[in-house]
């Protein structure tokens, strides 16, 4: 097929709402099957890398900045590098991507591959991640639509995410019992390789969606666009925010059961069951509510999803505090019906640095969130800094949702009101005014996906 054929794949009409109709798109199977693989190399990577550095330098400072570089890179790689999404075809940036983090992969697991190196590939690994990640999201478009299949398939890649921190860990755990770290970073790079295989021999070509001028220019400039327009802006800070203070009860689990007096075996649990209940929410969503259905409580979720962890200060037992946890992360369900606004308001020549920039913006805002918890819990006592952070959440949340439906329904700024808004029948496609006069050719776990991928 000639680079130039976009060829959007023909989709299958949704009779039913549920996940089936997305599988039964072939490149979708093999999207799926590459990211678990990449995730799983990812999670992999982390725990072998912590217990190779840590085993090399004695250091829980060093061990700890291999997850600390898991987050500081995304933002240089998500705002510099960003172009990349849009300037070149997307199979051959998503291929790239995972032959480059192969590649470090492979130097990490050498023996005489140093400690400074090995935290520098980390984050080389890193600053890959928001590319890839957002040229999968922009491509998904292509492979699904924009319409409530490409919402389905987005939230099964976020399941996958989600499920990879529950499942990935103890299976990284249980691979270093029998090999040492550097054989399970030789895993990693098999995982990479059989996705870039994938996505090479089970998607199809598409040209490049927009190209020209310096690549950091380039990138800068796609990003102010999508920060400029104030529909656009107000939908990536409801799929920002809420993730940035969730994170918190997570970030605080071990001080939290310290200061509950509760053994070891409950920071595991206390970790574990926000995911549960992202997990949970989102195939509820997804399977059980109609298109429409999820688009009506994207605001009441976004607004009201925080407000569970006010009973921390009360001091309730541990598992009620499991419960609220779990309800938290149920409704990070929200971000379903978000991600259709999202695609909508977005110009499909600006997709690519748009969804590169969400996850940039995700994933470091998410980071500040743990060191911000992190500090207060300093100051303060665990119970209160979570509580606080749910009302001062709660506040944010609810401004921010008022100002997604004030822009949706006014069509106020340059984007002219997104989505299909409950009782207000479709909008105008958003965003699209932005390519006009522009001296520019105008894409995974609240989405608290903590894996980068």
């Amino acid at each position: 097929m000639p680079e130039e054929n976009r060829g959007t794949t023909t989709l299958p009409t949704p009779e039913r709402t549920g996940y089936g109709p997305v599988f039964a798109v072939r490149e979708f199977r093999a999207v799926f099957l590459a990211h678990a693989l990449s995730l799983l190399g990812v999670v992999v990577s982390e725990i072998a890398l912590t217990v190779l550095v840590y085993g090399l330098t004695g250091s829980p400072l060093l061990s700890a900045l291999v997850f600390a570089l898991g987050f500081l890179p995304y933002l240089v790689g998500g705002t510099l590098l960003s172009g990349v999404a849009d300037r070149f075809p997307p199979r051959r940036v998503l291929v790239v991507c995972d032959l480059v983090c192969a590649g470090c992969a492979a130097l990490m697991a050498l023996p005489s591959t140093p400690v400074a190196a090995l935290l520098l590939l980390r984050c080389v690994i890193a600053a890959v991640s928001p590319v890839f990640s957002g040229t999968r999201m922009a491509t998904l478009t292509d492979i699904l639509g924009d319409g409530d299949l490409f919402v389905l398939g987005r939230s099964l890649l976020r399941i996958v995410s989600q499920s990879a921190v529950l499942v990935g860990f103890g299976l990284g755990g249980v691979l270093l019992t029998v090999v040492p770290p550097r054989g399970a970073l030789a895993v990693t790079l098999g995982t990479f390789l059989a996705s870039a295989l994938l996505l090479r021999l089970g998607t199809r070509r598409r040209p490049a969606r927009a190209g020209g001028g310096a690549l950091v220019r380039y990138s800068l400039s796609g990003a102010r666009q999508v920060l400029a327009d104030r529909r656009i802006r107000a939908l990536l800070l409801l799929l920002w925010v809420p993730p940035m203070f969730v994170v918190a009860p997570e970030a605080l689990a071990a001080a939290y059961a310290d200061e509950a007096g509760v053994g070891t075996a409950w920071i595991g649990l206390l970790m574990c069951a926000m995911p549960v209940g992202t997990i949970a929410g989102e195939l509820y969503a997804g399977a059980a509510l109609s298109p429409a259905a999820r688009s009506r409580i994207v605001l009441p979720l976004a607004g009201a999803g925080l407000l569970p962890l006010l009973l921390y200060p009360f001091h309730p037992g541990l598992g009620w505090i499991l419960l609220v946890l779990v309800l938290a992360g149920s409704a990070g369900a929200y971000t379903l019906g978000l991600d259709r606004w999202f695609v909508d308001a977005v110009p499909e020549e600006l997709r690519g640095r748009a969804m590169t920039v969400h996850t940039a913006g995700l994933m470091t805002i998410q980071g500040v969130g743990m060191a911000l918890a992190g500090a207060a819990a300093e100051f303060w006592a665990v119970s209160t800094v979570v509580g606080g952070v749910g009302a001062v959440g709660t506040v944010c949340c609810v401004l921010l949702a008022v100002e997604v439906r004030r822009t949706g329904r006014t069509g106020e700024g340059e984007g002219k009101g997104a989505a299909e808004w409950p009782g207000k029948g479709p909008g105008r496609r958003p965003g699209k005014a932005l390519a006009k006069g522009s001296d520019i050719d105008t894409r995974d776990g609240a989405d608290h996906d903590m894996t980068g991928r």
